[in-house]
């Protein structure tokens, strides 16, 4: 089953003007999770309902690398959206999603870098539960997926964004993601920012599901670099397997 990152991907691949050659483009790949074929995690897939939605502005190639863990937070969340973020062209479907009176859109970005007035550091009430069955409307995260300076291009000449509130998170640990490295010690991969905001909404279970996610994706990718088999047994197989199950009881 396709998701907004794969289709973004399609027409991503799709409108190139010529392959794509970088790292990882090698064929062999599952087309569904980007992994080599005997690394596949398709079968471990997590779903988990929640209320909240992810909005993903994606940089140029972001949708296309193989390391990508959008890609997971849509594989999870039910209700998410991605949109290659272009300077000049603003896809109108970004702009009816972002003023659908059902949501409530939170830019997530380090406060730092924002106007004080703009920035908050916890969700309001009424956006991080159903409020005893009043109608609020859903908190709706936008992610700026992409590296440090393309986050910050995208935040600085996206003018549609500034009506919203900045949501600037403060982690009390540090990034285990190692796929990729980060001219700033504090950068969080995007699947562990949506997996921040999730646990801010109230959502500890899509939160931990989402980490234990990554976790297994980072397993299967790392040993496929290095052609070593992958341990069902191991530490981040169990967690994700453990909350599965613990899912599945709760429903």
């Amino acid at each position: 089953m396709s998701h907004a990152v794969s289709r973004l991907r399609a027409a991503r691949l799709a409108a190139a003007s010529k392959p794509f050659n970088a790292r990882g483009s090698a064929p062999g790949r599952c087309e569904r999770c980007r992994l080599y074929g005997p690394y596949c995690i398709c079968g471990l897939r997590p779903r988990v309902a929640t209320r909240v939605g992810v909005c993903l502005l994606m940089g140029d190639i972001e949708a296309i690398k193989p390391s990508n863990t959008g890609w997971l937070i849509a594989d999870l969340v039910p209700d998410t959206w991605a949109f290659a973020w272009s300077r000049t062209v603003i896809d109108p479907a970004l702009i009816a999603l972002l003023n659908d009176p059902q949501w409530q859109p939170f830019v997530v970005f380090p406060g730092e870098f924002v106007e004080p007035s703009r920035v908050i550091t916890e969700l309001p009430a009424a956006a991080a539960a159903d409020n005893g069955g009043t109608a609020t409307r859903r908190p709706l995260f936008v992610l700026l997926d992409g590296t440090w300076s393309e986050a910050r291009k995208m935040f600085n000449k996206s003018r549609y964004l500034d009506a919203f509130p900045v949501l600037s998170l403060h982690p009390d640990r540090v990034s285990n993601y190692r796929l990729r490295r980060s001219a700033r010690d504090d950068h969080f991969c995007t699947a562990e920012v949506a997996a921040m905001c999730l646990q801010l909404a109230g959502e500890p279970l899509a939160a931990e599901t989402l980490d234990a996610y990554l976790g297994v994706f980072t397993e299967h990718y790392l040993k496929g670099k290095q052609n070593r088999p992958v341990d069902p047994a191991s530490d981040a197989h169990q967690r994700l397997a453990a909350l599965n199950a613990d899912r599945i009881a709760k429903a």
